[in-house]
């Protein structure tokens, strides 16, 4: 497993083809799998990456948070597609005579039976907390039906780009509806398009935040209308 190179063109590929039908790099949540990952990524992927890109900005917005996320961090060859071995280039790790001469070099986190069987009993916990919050949780969902108008740059802009850009933002508690390009004038349209979002998961804000993201195509984003379900 892994994604070849991430810090070269083509193994930020392999992870925008990854990620084009995945939220994270594992789960429905972001995890240490995703730090890990985003850790070894030297910078933004291109705008034609939009799925790969997408995913960054939103690890990104997690930075403050990244050593409470759930999960342990495996080395990079444990993440990825089956058949792509990890090539990305890192820094050396320390001489086991490092080692003897410096306590603070000592691993931490090492792998003993007790270490392996504790962090295992606390991912079990987890888990059985996790599934007894969502048992509780009342059956009626309160949700919305948005229509946004994502305005481009100019009569110049890829629009079937700028929407597979959009529609690649993949959150728990949102569904992208249907789209239309609206005349705006001088030749440019904009993209008028639906989506149905969980009010306790998804908001405008984060929308905003994503789409605009996308700065290599999208000027602006505004909400055209908004309703309760």
């Amino acid at each position: 497993m892994g994604f070849g190179d991430l810090k070269s063109a083509s193994g930020l590929k392999v992870l925008n083809d990854f990620l084009s039908d995945r939220s994270y790099i594992e789960g429905y949540v972001p995890s240490q799998a995703d730090v890990a990952v985003f850790e070894a990524v030297s910078a933004p992927p291109p705008a034609d990456l939009c799925h790969a890109l997408r995913w960054f900005n939103h690890i990104k917005s997690y930075q403050n948070q990244k050593n409470s996320l759930p999960g342990v961090k495996k080395p990079l060859g444990q993440y990825g597609p089956a058949g792509v071995a990890d090539t990305t280039s890192g820094p050396v790790p320390a001489s086991k005579d490092d080692d003897d001469d410096d306590d603070d070099d000592i691993d931490l986190f090492g792998s003993d039976d007790e270490e392996d069987a504790e962090a295992a009993r606390l991912k079990e916990q987890r888990l059985a907390e996790y599934a007894a919050k969502k048992a509780k949780k009342p059956a009626l969902i309160a949700k919305s039906s948005i229509l946004l108008d994502v305005k481009p740059w100019d009569d110049e802009t890829d629009m079937a780009k700028l929407e597979e850009c959009v529609r690649s933002i993949q959150m728990d508690g949102l569904v992208w509806g249907q789209s239309k390009l609206v005349p705006v004038g001088y030749g440019i349209k904009k993209l008028q398009i639906g989506c149905v979002v969980e009010d306790d998961k998804v908001g405008t804000d984060i929308l905003e935040e994503q789409i605009t993201a996308f700065e290599d195509f999208v000027q602006s984003m505004d909400v055209a209308a908004f309703n309760k379900i």
